[in-house]
């Protein structure tokens, strides 16, 4: 075999093999156990949802990616699915069954984003913290 279709090759197989290395990290090597974090923020809903609507960009800085346990009452709960005062959608791992609609509660999880055209914002790796 000729010495550049070697090299080409070996490139070639490099290049795959670090594709495929990188989304591997992408999907399963930066997961954090947000539980065991300490929550950044405690806030209400009401609170956070307010800091969000009056400014996205200051908001996102502040909370993005990091842990906060969030204080409100649920609004609706469908499987993995909580709302809390119609603003916030927590994403739980697995079904949380003692969360009850009407229940105050406060929820640990990450911050994702916030949908200002719904005007809600989302977190996941959900967990209840406590009851109030």
């Amino acid at each position: 075999m000729n010495k550049t279709i070697k090299i080409l090759l070996l490139l070639v197989v490099i290049a795959v093999g670090g594709f495929f290395g990188a989304r591997y990290y992408a999907y399963h090597g930066g997961k954090r156990d947000i539980q065991s974090e300490e929550a950044a923020f405690t806030i209400t809903t009401k609170a956070i949802v307010a800091e969000f609507t009056s400014n996205v960009d200051a908001a996102n800085k502040k909370y993005l990616e990091k842990p906060v346990a969030i204080s409100g009452t649920v609004t609706s709960v469908n499987d993995k699915e909580v709302i809390l005062d119609n603003a916030v959608n927590c994403n739980f791992s697995s079904a949380d069954t003692t969360i009850k609609n009407g229940q105050n509660v406060t929820i640990k999880g990450r911050v994702v984003g916030y949908d200002d055209l719904l005007g809600e914002l989302k977190l996941d790796q959900c967990n209840q913290s406590n009851n109030k």
